[in-house]
């Protein structure tokens, strides 16, 4: 599962996308309060404290976009952001894997995340991001079954690459494509990134306008 490689204008398409102003547009603690299936939608999954709202953040630019908490399973809902000009929408879906929060709690965020995966029809792509100082763990495989089961289109983002020295990022991406190449909805690249860095960030502003404009979600050009 090598690295993709980007061209220059493909960089620039992403930075294009991302310089525009984004929003929170709404949280959505069940299905029935979904928004209309009207754009893409892309969504980013992890297990609780990966990284999530930090990542888009850096994404957008705007540290205050997505609410950030070192408290496990702060995310609760699927949160929905928006950008003039792209019939795209990004989601923050609920963490998983958070060890104190209440049962009935955990089961209805799972059971959201679920339902989410398995009917959303204008969901084209899901980034699992995976911590680079652990690697796939047994709460991610969960999630990966799923979206293999719902034949959902995922693609690998590592996270915290900054607490780690370069071979370590290298071993533990080297570890995830391994594994991730055994399942059928993987995407074929992964994407090395550190939010406090900004390192790969870039990259997957890249791909994420490649998608939107792969799915004619760019309403102006990139």
């Amino acid at each position: 599962m090598p690295h993709m490689e980007y061209t220059p204008e493909q960089i620039a398409a992403g930075e294009a996308l991302f310089a525009r102003p984004w929003q929170f547009l709404k949280s959505v603690p069940s299905l029935e309060f979904l928004p209309e299936p009207d754009r893409l939608e892309i969504a980013f999954a992890g297990r609780s404290n990966v990284g999530k709202s930090s990542l888009i953040n850096a994404l957008a630019g705007q540290r205050g976009l997505a609410r950030t908490s070192n408290t496990p399973g702060r995310t609760q809902e699927l949160n929905f952001f928006q950008v003039s000009d792209a019939a795209l929408f990004l989601v923050d879906m609920p963490g998983y894997g958070f060890a104190k929060a209440p049962k009935d709690k955990v089961d209805a965020w799972t059971r959201l995340v679920k339902d989410y995966l398995r009917g959303r029809p204008t969901l084209v792509r899901v980034f699992l991001l995976i911590d680079a100082r652990h690697g796939i763990k047994s709460v991610d495989r969960t999630i990966i079954e799923l979206m293999d089961e719902a034949a959902v289109s995922y693609q690998a983002v590592l996270t915290k690459i900054d607490k780690l020295k370069p071979r370590e990022v290298a071993d533990v991406a080297a570890a995830t494509a391994e594994e991730l190449q055994r399942h059928p909805a993987a995407f074929a690249t992964l994407i090395a990134t550190s939010s406090e860095e900004s390192r790969g960030i870039a990259e997957l502003r890249a791909e994420i306008a490649r998608l939107a404009v792969e799915h004619g979600a760019a309403r102006t050009r990139l």
